[in-house]
C-alpha cells in the first residue's frame, strides 16, 4: 500500500520559536519585520515569486510567527535577486530585500539553508577567498562552490571556464594582497565569528 503518512499543515504553539521574529528583527535589515501590513505588494512586484514555494510576503508573515525551521530552510530567500523593486511599490517603504538578507545571514549561521544549494556556498566560498588571499578569486571560487554542491555541472561548464580564460577574463591562479594581509584575515575572522551578535540593535517601538 505505501507510505501513507503525511506531514501536519497546521502549526501549534509548541512547534514556533516565538523569539525568531524578534531575533530577525534585532539584525541590521530586519528592523522593519513587525512594520509589514501584509498587503502583499511586494509578492505581486516580485519578478521571481513565481519561482519560490512562498512568496516574499508570506515568508514575512511565517517569520513573525515563529516558523523558523520552514522559513530558514525554505528557498525563498535564496531565490531572491536583490532588485529592491519590492521596496520601491512597498506602501510602508519596507526594505523587504534586506529582510530577506537577515534571514539568509541567520540560515547561514544555523546552517539550515537547502541541502547543496549553491547559493550559500559561494557566498562562504568568496568570503573565505577574501579573508585568505584578500582578493576575490573567482575561478577557484567557482570550481569549490560546484564540488561542494554539484560536480557534475563542474564539468557542464568547463568549456565556457576554459573559453574565458583563454580571453584573460578569468585566471586558475590564485591572487593574493601585496600588504594589508596580515590586518585583514583577523579582522574577517572577528566578523566571521561574533560580527552578526555584535552588530544586533535592540528593535525600537513603533513611531521612534
Amino acid at each position: 500500500m505505501g507510505d501513507r503518512r503525511v506531514s501536519p499543515r497546521i502549526k501549534y504553539q509548541e512547534d514556533l520559536d516565538l523569539e525568531f521574529g524578534k531575533s530577525i528583527s534585532s539584525r541590521p535589515g530586519g528592523e522593519d519585520l513587525y512594520r509589514c501590513i501584509q498587503c502583499g505588494t511586494c509578492s505581486a512586484t516580485c519578478p521571481v515569486s513565481i519561482y519560490m514555494p512562498q512568496t516574499p510576503r508570506r515568508i514575512i508573515a511565517m517569520t513573525r510567527a515563529g516558523m523558523r525551521n520552514e522559513v530558514l530552510s525554505s528557498s525563498t530567500i535564496w531565490l531572491c535577486a536583490s532588485c529592491y523593486a519590492c521596496t520601491v511599490d512597498c506602501p510602508k517603504e519596507i526594505k523587504i530585500t534586506d529582510i530577506m538578507y537577515a534571514l539568509k545571514q541567520e540560515a547561514m549561521e544555523q546552517k539550515l539553508h537547502p541541502k547543496r544549494f549553491p547559493i550559500p556556498v559561494l557566498a562562504r566560498e568568496f568570503f573565505n577567498s577574501v579573508k585568505n588571499t584578500g582578493r576575490s578569486n573567482e575561478a577557484l571560487i567557482i570550481v569549490w562552490t560546484f564540488l561542494k554542491t554539484d560536480p557534475r555541472k563542474l564539468l557542464g561548464n568547463a568549456m565556457m571556464g576554459l573559453k574565458l580564460m583563454l580571453r584573460g577574463r578569468m585566471g586558475m591562479k590564485e591572487e593574493t594582497m601585496q600588504s594589508g594581509r596580515g590586518r585583514l584575515k583577523p579582522l574577517l575572522d572577528y566578523v566571521d565569528r561574533v560580527g552578526p551578535e555584535a552588530t544586533r540593535v535592540e528593535p525600537q517601538p513603533m513611531g521612534h
